[in-house]
């Protein structure tokens, strides 16, 4: 299965570093998300009682399943080393970062991984130069085509 992707995070903030968690799922869950009826949109995670839990994280009911299926947007705890909440939750606190999810996949061994980026929210004007500069690469490399 291929990486499903946060394109709107990497639009909206920009990654100072990245984490890979492993999700506690439900078995329904890791079928719909087999299926890739997943949604990234308004998640994030936060630290709280020493432990990292992914908020919003929207995973549709599997179809197949009728009476043990799962809520859509329950909170799931991300399974991260002691060592690594403890240094993103100091930056979250002091530096007002953010934990944004950016993609999530299944690895050969078949467990469901999520990437997590530490990330700062850009301000309007950033995502603008962000824009004119992938546009001007295009108009550049469209030029040498053609010559």
């Amino acid at each position: 299965m291929k990486a499903i992707q946060n394109r709107r995070a990497l639009h909206d903030y920009s990654i100072i570093q990245k984490f890979e968690a492993g999700i506690a799922l439900k078995g329904t869950e890791i079928k719909s998300i087999r299926a890739g009826s997943i949604n990234f949109k308004d998640s994030f995670a936060k630290i709280k009682d020493g432990e990292c839990w992914l908020m919003n994280f929207h995973i549709s009911p599997w179809e197949k399943a009728a009476f043990f299926n799962h809520e859509a947007e329950r909170p799931r705890r991300l399974l991260l080393n002691r060592h690594e909440i403890k240094r993103i939750r100091i930056k979250t606190e002091e530096q007002g970062m953010t934990l944004v999810p950016l993609d999530i996949y299944i690895n050969p061994q078949g467990r469901c991984k999520l990437t997590i980026a530490l990330a700062k929210g850009k301000k309007t004007y950033d995502k603008r130069d962000v824009l004119q500069k992938k546009d001007l690469e295009r108009e550049k490399e469209r030029s040498l085509k053609r010559q």
